[in-house]
């Protein structure tokens, strides 16, 4: 019996009694309980894990490439692919046109035949062409392994001019007389109806990679170490 008299009710089972129901107590406190209202158990706020929306990649230019007739880029143009995440765009242009792209500024780096002029420019020379003589079919060096420049004295040998290359090899076709050119032009503009034969004594032709100096960036650079053979994990 209580000191009033009536007996004390028992605790229901699961309940729990006295200060421990109602919340309180040095380790319970209102906000936990108002904690355990809300759905569970609060982590601290340094103890969340919070996935951040992936930001939208923002397109990127491509890279501008143009390069002389003549020249052979695809193998440059297939590892830039491979490896570079930035597209890029390309297109051939004629001699006279070469640097035309680049000093405009739409054009980023251009493949040139050299020489040029090279005011404001890095320049970077790839690899040397042999100088061929294109001939008729019928000319006495059509089935010669190499000539030398004597071996012209006899010829009439036809100027470009304003010609393109594709109409001075059609000029040799018709037997006018014979042309001097780079030895990719000349496979480039072969026929039936004509032989090239190398000049021995006659200087190469350069092709070179060029850009303008204050557009020396990491793309620039990137398509400089494919040009010279540099691997994927190369340095600069």
């Amino acid at each position: 019996m209580s000191p009033r008299g009536r007996a004390s009710r028992p605790a229901r089972p699961g309940r729990p009694s006295g200060a421990r129901a109602q919340g309180g107590g040095a380790k319970g406190g209102g906000a936990k309980g108002a904690g355990a209202k809300a759905g569970g158990v609060r982590r601290p706020a340094s103890a969340r894990s919070t996935v951040e929306p992936a930001a939208a990649s923002a397109p990127r230019e491509p890279f501008r490439l143009t390069y002389v007739e003549g020249a052979t880029p695809a193998r440059w143009i297939r590892a830039w692919g491979e490896r570079m995440p930035q597209p890029l765009e390309h297109e051939r242009v004629a001699l006279e046109q070469q640097l035309d792209a680049l000093r405009a500024g739409d054009a980023d780096a251009a493949i040139v035949r050299l020489p040029i002029d090279e005011g404001g420019l890095h320049v970077v020379r790839l690899y040397d062409e042999r100088a061929f003589v294109v001939v008729p079919r019928e000319h006495p060096l059509a089935d010669a392994e190499s000539a030398v420049v004597a071996d012209l004295d006899d010829a009439s040998t036809i100027a470009r001019g304003t010609m393109t290359w594709q109409e001075l090899v059609e000029v040799v076709a018709s037997g006018a007389g014979v042309a001097v050119m780079p030895q990719s032009l000349a496979r480039l503009h072969h026929r039936r109806d004509v032989a090239a034969v190398p000049v021995a004594d006659l200087p190469p032709t350069t092709i070179a990679l060029v850009w303008q100096q204050e557009r020396d960036a990491d793309d620039v650079q990137a398509l400089v170490a494919i040009t010279r053979g540099r691997s994927a994990r190369s340095s600069r």
